[in-house]
């Protein structure tokens, strides 16, 4: 395969280094790409697992091109891989799985082998329509970024990267390689794209592209719902997510896929002044993110970006001077489920958040230490086991810069967790549950299942709550005490 750099002397010490990684980490790559010679096929390594290299970041996905069609690529793969998939298919590529040892330590690799192809939109349509290529300098040019247009040629390995991409990786600057205009009309999820790249990379994007994807937010719209609430999970759980976020706002991308975020943006009243909620809300995002212990929390950071939704909806301005947003974390919580619904996200992660951004406010009702212990109760009752969350997200909630009170929240916080701890050693707060069971409610009170049973078990819970643990004399006293005032 010709080299597409023919009028450079020599690879770069950069490139020759991202070859010599890519083949140290990725020997899977030259066995499956002899595999495709001796079928008279050609292989290449292509786009992110490229770039990846170059950055020094390279993982176990890889990325292949190749002139094979997806017929011809099962044949060949079949036999060579530990499973193959082909679900992809349609849009010509073929999955598989390969485990094999590198430098003695085992490494399963997911990989991806696709035709060499080009897609387009129909403004109607919101699936591509895919036609396949010859050359891999056709495939390269209908990529969505220069810096995902660089493949290496293999076995030869060859470095091809027609459309300066490694200038583009070296000025960390994100530019599409023909006119923005033709890159997000063959496929508009790309504007998305670069913004998720943007956070993912710390890259910027190139003055043209932004200004397309300005002229061209509309067109996010013909894009399917999943494919764009994917596109926003990999922003929103990227190093960076604040870049991406606010060049979705800045481009008016998202009002089109998350309106409820620059809506955020309330006008500023020289009588009645606010804190910036949208500030404060990609402040508390970039907080709750700080406080993550086992990796990107995707439930905690959509919380963290949800949680004063509700604002908007409810502010009102007092007579004294002051601005209110009364019962924000309740009209939250319910446009919370209805955007995240629409984006089709699952029903557990929809009532996680939603929940999340219900009680993200409970606390504030804690003020100095005051809360009974059945306060405390109810509040590891209704968190449930989003509580470890709730905890972070309320602790990310705080972005006063006042010292004074930021420490006053911080030591109160402490002091609710302390009482939390100190419960649940006594009562198993994890396992509320009253003292009495429907069995032996039943068999107390001589009744059979039914309505009854469900409302005996209701009081005893709350009396649970209130009292906490009850001896089970106490307990078969109380209950018919109230069987006695119900008849």
């Amino acid at each position: 395969m010709p080299n597409a750099n023919e009028d450079t002397p020599a690879l770069s010490q950069v490139q020759q280094r991202a070859v010599s990684e890519l083949l140290r980490v990725a020997p899977v790559a030259d066995d499956l790409a002899r595999r495709f010679e001796e079928a008279g096929f050609s292989l290449a390594l292509v786009g992110g697992s490229v770039r990846d290299a170059l950055l020094g970041r390279l993982g176990n996905d890889l990325d292949f091109t190749t002139d094979a069609r997806p017929e011809d690529v099962l044949k060949i793969v079949r036999p060579w891989a530990d499973a193959v998939w082909d679900v992809g298919i349609a849009f010509g590529t073929v999955g598989a799985q390969k485990q094999v040892r590198v430098e003695g330590v085992e490494r399963c690799f997911q990989i991806e082998v696709t035709t060499y192809r080009s897609e387009a939109y129909d403004r109607t349509s919101r699936k591509p329509e895919v036609s396949y290529g010859d050359s891999i300098e056709q495939d390269l040019v209908r990529r969505d970024f220069t810096v995902n247009a660089m493949a290496v040629a293999l076995p030869e390995k060859d470095f091809i990267d027609p459309h300066g991409g490694l200038e583009d990786l070296a000025a960390r600057v994100l530019r599409t390689p023909g006119t923005p205009e033709e890159s997000f009309s063959d496929d508009p999820l790309r504007m998305m794209r670069a913004a998720r790249f943007a956070a993912q990379l710390d890259f910027e994007v190139a003055p043209e592209v932004v200004t397309a994807m300005k002229e061209m937010a509309e067109r996010i719209e013909i894009v399917s719902a999943e494919r764009v609430r994917d596109e926003l999970n990999k922003l929103i759980l990227s190093d960076h997510p604040r870049k991406g976020l606010t060049l979705l706002v800045d481009t008016g991308l998202a009002d089109r896929v998350l309106p409820e975020l620059p809506a955020l943006r309330l006008e500023r009243d020289e009588h009645h002044r606010h804190k910036d909620v949208y500030d404060h809300t990609l402040i508390v995002l970039e907080q709750a993110i700080a406080l993550e212990e086992n990796g990107p929390d995707l439930t905690l950071r959509l919380a963290a970006l949800l949680h004063d939704i509700g604002k908007p909806r409810t502010r009102r301005f007092e007579k004294d001077g002051r601005v209110s947003f009364h019962h924000h974390e309740v009209v939250g919580a319910k446009m919370t489920k209805k955007r995240m619904t629409a984006l089709k996200y699952s029903n557990e992660l929809v009532k996680d958040v939603s929940r999340l951004v219900e009680l993200h406010l409970r606390f504030h009702g804690y003020g100095t230490g005051e809360w009974t212990d059945s306060a405390v109760r109810r509040y590891v009752r209704d968190a449930g086991p989003l509580l470890d969350r709730l905890h972070k997200l309320t602790r990310s909630d705080c972005t006063t810069r006042n010292k004074r009170r930021a420490a006053a929240l911080s030591r109160a916080y402490d002091g609710l967790e302390e009482r939390i701890s100190q419960l649940q050693e006594q009562e198993e707060l994890d396992a509320i549950r009253p003292d009495l069971d429907g069995n032996q409610i039943m068999e107390i009170l001589g009744v059979k299942p039914g309505p009854a049973v469900g409302q005996a078990y209701k009081y005893l819970l709350e009396l649970r709550l209130e009292n906490g643990p009850m001896e089970y004399d106490a307990a078969v006293a109380a209950l018919k005490e109230w069987w006695a005032e119900q008849n």
